[in-house]
């Protein structure tokens, strides 16, 4: 039975408890997404991360109307970082699902067999590897020649590693002619015209050590553990720094290839390895639980032995063509999920709580512990997410604490060891009142377990998070303008709006005279400042910071109104029927600007209200206008034309009978179509199977073209 830290458990929440919590997870999850990827400072392990993301899959499970597509399921790594080129990938390099224990893994099987319609008696090969804890890495090579390698990125836009790739011993630089087995469409030897390796860059952890006492020695800098320190040298913009440190590539996977590399996953590594490549073993073909949870276990047990460091294993479905047909959710593959291993463990003392607003005015508490070293790792904070979780836990300061640390990397704290508790402790009293200037009271709305400060945007830390979210990787990406420079120049007065940001270009000469400025790094900032006045639509959004938007939500918003001039309209029309959409039970009982919003796939009414209340503020209002004199948004580029329903709306009802409805949706996604819940005078197609009911009589009501699943399949090219 999964629960949360409020302790309800998931079956028997209410729809709206759902709803509050679910907001709250995805607030949560964004926040440390940033915590990690953009500001190097996390605060949770990867353990109480992954609990996050679980909560939230469990929920969307039993409330299926309420999966919201800034869920845990929606994000991928972090934005590409700046001094390096941008690298657009053509296939996206996405992240992995996690299992975390056998009935997990039940799960994934019994998925992936409901997508694919198959029965339990039939039979499903999965492959089973280790899974490399190191970076991960895309290379192109064609006609047998390495011509370009980046880094994942956001996985869609990577860094143009290319140099540093190539002093890596043993990544090939050429391909092989002379192997056995041609690819058709391929050069001599079978390799295809365009290949895209995928794998890991990692470092032994033999190697770490040595690289480590060279770091003392010579005064520089330790790194944490041996991913850290792989990923640090790829980062290096002088090629020969990285040439000097002890890297290794695995290749695991592919992206653009110009022929197939086989029908299974067996078949495609097999040809891998035969053109150089090293892949990550013990591997195994399993095509049973029983089989899987055995590799597991034998593999957990070998970890200790093995040169280099593992966080778990990943299974991936054999056969290549149901690959194709699984295909993907907004993070990660449907076909692949990463089985983690168990977390490590010490004990320490927590110094003190001490409270963080976020940008929507979110209280976090955050427990600071005596520094403590847990798998070779030193640990000294980890949040506490609320104050049920304090007060579930019973945490105060003074107590010693056991702390978690999971895919090797940070920590989490598991529980307190009472009988060490010291006399005198008393419990943690959560602050009623903001710990900002203003010193506002803290507000906590019935059903949620976050606590807020009620300044709203006069709170001092909500506008510095707010800012120093609009300059993030993911939406605006200003190079040289971090937390740091953002508090500093808020402190200031130099900015106090985003619009402030673009006129800095006019107090260039004052920002160099500043404590550790000077005419060269001033000069950068401006030049960044002016890279980013062009902008797409779905980044402009989500730098915006509207609650419950984070960037699939963002980018779903971004094509469904395709220009700046479109969305405002809409959202400002949706803000004025909102009041009416409060007391509404259904989308179709308000006006038609809410009810399209409403009607998205993935957007709900919660969401829907959120987003209109966000244009309802007359502060908000004043803030996109100011930004519109001062940056250029990009209009999103129509749908491939090849694609016969490339930007129709698309809605669903009925059986099929040929495939799940699942992969019917996903099909027509990867088509270019909109697939909307429910049928409105905007839907073009209504697709009908067996069994349908009201949406299939609302089709013909309205006069929307209706088709048969045969016509719909006929239409798509596919029979």
């Amino acid at each position: 039975m999964t629960r949360h830290a409020t302790g309800i458990p998931v079956e028997d929440l209410t729809p709206d408890q759902a709803a509050a919590e679910l907001a709250w997870l995805a607030e949560q999850i964004r926040r440390h997404d940033r915590l990690y990827h953009q500001d190097a400072a996390p605060e949770i392990s990867d353990a109480d991360y992954d609990a996050l993301r679980r909560r939230n899959e469990a929920i969307e499970a039993r409330f299926g109307g309420l999966v919201r597509p800034d869920s845990p399921s929606a994000r991928v790594g972090a934005a590409p970082a700046t001094g390096f080129a941008k690298v657009r990938h053509k296939v996206p390099m996405l992240s992995l699902g996690n299992a975390f224990d056998a009935g997990d893994v039940a799960e994934f099987l019994a998925r992936i067999r409901r997508f694919l319609g198959l029965g339990e008696t039939d039979d499903l090969a999965v492959m089973a590897e280790p899974k490399i804890d190191g970076v991960s890495a895309s290379l192109r090579y064609e006609r047998g020649r390495f011509v370009r390698g980046a880094t994942r990125g956001d996985g869609s836009t990577g860094e143009d590693i290319t140099a540093n790739l190539r002093t890596i011993a043993d990544l090939p630089v050429t391909l092989p002619v002379n192997v056995p087995g041609g690819v058709p469409g391929g050069v001599p030897g079978g390799v295809p015209e365009v290949l895209e390796v995928r794998g890991e860059v990692y470092m032994r952890r033999d190697e770490f050590r040595k690289l480590n006492a060279r770091q003392e020695a010579a005064g520089d800098k330790v790194f944490a553990n041996p991913r850290n320190a792989a990923a640090g040298s790829l980062r290096q913009l002088d090629a020969t720094v990285t040439a000097g440190r002890p890297l290794h590539f695995f290749a695991y996977a592919w992206g653009e290839v110009a022929a197939p590399l086989g029908a299974t996953m067996e078949e495609a590594r097999a040809r891998l390895a035969g053109w150089g490549f090293a892949l990550n073993e013990p591997a195994r073909l399993c095509r049973s639980l029983k089989e899987l949870l055995a590799y597991h276990e034998e593999v957990m047990a070998e970890r200790p032995a093995l040169p280099y460091d593992i966080d778990g294993v990943v299974y991936k479905v054999d056969r290549l063509d149901w690959q194709e047909r699984l295909g993907f959710v907004s993070r990660a593959p449907r076909w692949a999920v990463a089985h983690k291993f168990p977390a490590e463990q010490a004990r320490t003392v927590l110094n003190a709580i001490e409270i963080q607003v976020g940008r929507t005015g979110a209280l976090t508490p955050v427990a600071r512990l005596e520094p403590i070293t847990v798998g070779g790792v030193v640990v000294s904070n980890a949040t506490l997410h609320n104050e049920d979780e304090i007060a579930r836990k019973d945490v105060r300061v003074g107590d010693t604490v056991i702390v978690q640390r999971a895919g090797d990397v940070i920590p989490q704290v598991v529980e307190v060891v009472k009988d060490k508790r010291p006399k005198g402790a008393k419990a943690y009293r959560f602050p009623k009142i903001c710990p900002c200037s203003l010193k506002t009271p803290v507000a906590r709305e019935p059903g949620e377990a976050v606590s807020r400060c009620t300044g709203e945007l006069a709170c001092p830390f909500q506008q510095i998070e707010k800012l120093i979210h609009f300059v993030s990787r993911d939406a605006f990406d200003i190079e040289g303008l971090g937390g740091k420079q953002i508090e500093a120049f808020w402190r200031d007065r130099l900015i106090r709006a985003p619009g402030d940001i673009f006129r800095l270009r006019d107090r260039g000469e004052e920002i160099a005279t500043r404590e550790g400025w000077g005419e060269l790094s001033a000069g950068n900032l401006m030049r960044a400042i002016e890279a980013r006045r062009d902008i797409g639509l779905d980044r402009f959004i989500y730098a915006l910071g509207i609650r419950q938007i984070g960037q699939a939500t963002a980018k779903l918003l971004a094509r469904q109104y395709a220009t700046l001039e479109a969305w405002h309209a809409a959202m400002a029309q949706a803000a004025k029927e909102r009041g009416g959409a409060r007391a509404a039970r259904k989308p179709a009982e308000v006006g038609e600007a809410f009810a399209e919003l409403c009607n998205i796939h993935g957007i709900g009414m919660s969401m829907a209200d959120d987003i209109a209340a966000f244009f309802d503020e007359p502060h908000n209002l004043a803030v996109i206008e100011d930004l519109e004199g001062q940056v250029r948004i990009q209009a999103v580029a129509a749908p491939a034309a090849e694609s016969p329903v490339a930007g129709k709306t698309v809605v669903f009802t009925g059986s099929l009978e040929t495939m799940t409805r699942s992969e019917a949706k996903a099909r027509a996604e990867a088509l270019g179509a909109k697939v909307a819940g429910s049928v409105s005078k905007k839907t073009d197609y209504v697709v009908v199977g067996a069994d349908a009911g009201s949406k299939a009589r609302k089709a013909a009501e309205l006069g929307v073209a209706t088709l048969s699943e045969p016509d719909w399949l006929a239409l798509i090219g596919r029979t």
